[in-house]
């Protein structure tokens, strides 16, 4: 069993920063791609950022230049800075993990933290 347990959310007025930590444990034999999606009241999940294992990253467009995501192999742990943010940027923000086993790769994804911002 993997578990991806975020936190790091709450409410912000519009302007200002939070910082998301998403940590993993249990059975991790090889943790590959991480990265933070987001879905918003009525809307698809969308993705947000991502990271390799090696610190390639990839950012949605509407993001670009505000959120930074970054991981700590050591500590099995992804982060996203949050800056200048946006009321549209307010969601439930999920973790995901692609762990690699022998066997294969498999997704998983925590639980969820939200992130309100006020205008």
């Amino acid at each position: 069993q993997v578990q991806l347990v975020e936190s790091g959310g709450g409410l912000v007025q519009s302007g200002g920063s939070l910082r998301l930590s998403c940590a993993a444990s249990g059975s991790i034999f090889r943790l590959n791609i991480m990265g933070w999606y987001r879905q918003a009241p009525g809307k698809e999940r969308e993705l947000v950022a991502t990271i390799t294992s090696g610190g390639s990253t990839n950012y949605a467009d509407s993001v670009k230049g505000r959120f930074t995501i970054s991981r700590d192999n050591a500590k099995n742990t992804v982060y996203l800075q949050m800056n200048s943010l946006k009321p549209e940027d307010a969601a439930v923000y999920y973790c995901n993990a692609d762990m690699g086993y022998p066997s294969g790769s498999y997704g998983y994804w925590g639980q969820g933290t939200q992130v309100t911002v006020s205008s």
